[in-house]
Formats: C-alpha cells, structure tokens, sequence
C-alpha cells in the first residue's frame, strides 16, 4: 500500500475517533436532553458547550481550508455559545447533524486522492492539510476527555 494512501487511510479513522478516545457519537449515546446546559460544580462549561465548541471549532478549519477569501471569526467570542444549553431540541439535533455532516466532508477531503496532505494550501502560510486534520484530531479529543468528565459528573456515565 502506498504511504500516502496508508497515512489518510489513519487520518480518517483518528477524525471518528475510537482509537485513543470514545467517539462523539458514543458520549452522545449518554447525554441527555434535560442535562445538556448543566455545568458541574467546579467545571466551567456544560456538555453542550464544549459540543458546540467543538463542532464550531471543525467547521471553522474547514472553512479555513476550503475558502481562498476566509475571515478568522472572533477568538474566543464567536467560539463559545452565547448559552449554557441548547435553546431548543430542535437546534440541539441540527447542532449534531451539522458536526456529524461537516465530519464527513472532512473524511472525503482527506481520502479523496487528488488532495495532498502535504502542499501548502494557500500562499501565505505553510499550513497543509495534513495540518488542519492533525488540529481537528487533537482538538476534538482534547475536548471529548471534558465531555467525558462530564458526564461522569452528572452520573450519566457509569465507567
């Protein structure tokens, strides 16, 4: 198998998760609706903050990578929800169908033969793709170890 290949073939399996750190969508399995905005004594954000952080955080690299004329939004405004808790169900599922829709843009990227992981995708810095992956990686599963805690916080992960 070529190097290439082999390396986004890692890549793919490391944004999904489950190699070092449970997936998104199994921490999910134990969140619920009522609990989301509740922030555990002595944590400073609620599940569905550091979610939202999170999804937020992805899109943005992608939009990074993907748009020739990207503007950095607001560091740390525009990174952190305005609330503690979805506003509504409704916006709670629409917030997890766009991560999950945005992960999978990122998978395709990554696997589809014609990117380079290495080129430098605009003039003006060296950044790679293989960089903006390795951030989202790091990135999530930095910020799936709080949501973990915090769950087990609220008791609603029993490991």
């Amino acid at each position: 198998m070529e190097d290439v290949t082999f390396i986004k073939q890692r890549l793919a399996k490391h944004v999904k998760g489950g190699e070092a750190f449970m997936p998104v969508e199994e921490m999910l399995k134990f969140a619920e609706f009522n609990m989301l905005g509740v922030r555990p004594e002595h944590l400073p954000y609620s599940f569905y903050e550091i979610f939202h952080h999170i999804r937020f955080t992805q899109k943005d690299i992608l939009d990074y990578y993907k748009d020739p004329s990207y503007k950095a939004p607001s560091w740390p405004k525009d990174y952190w929800p305005d609330h503690k808790a979805p506003p509504s169900s409704k916006e709670w599922e629409v917030l997890k169908d766009s991560y999950f829709e945005e992960r999978a843009i990122l998978i395709q990227l990554i696997l589809n033969e014609e990117n380079e992981l290495f080129a430098p995708f605009n003039q003006e810095t060296d950044h790679t793709l293989f960089r903006e992956v390795l951030l989202i990686i790091e990135h999530t599963a930095y910020h799936t170890g709080q949501l973990l805690l915090i769950l087990r916080e609220l008791g609603r992960y029993p490991a």
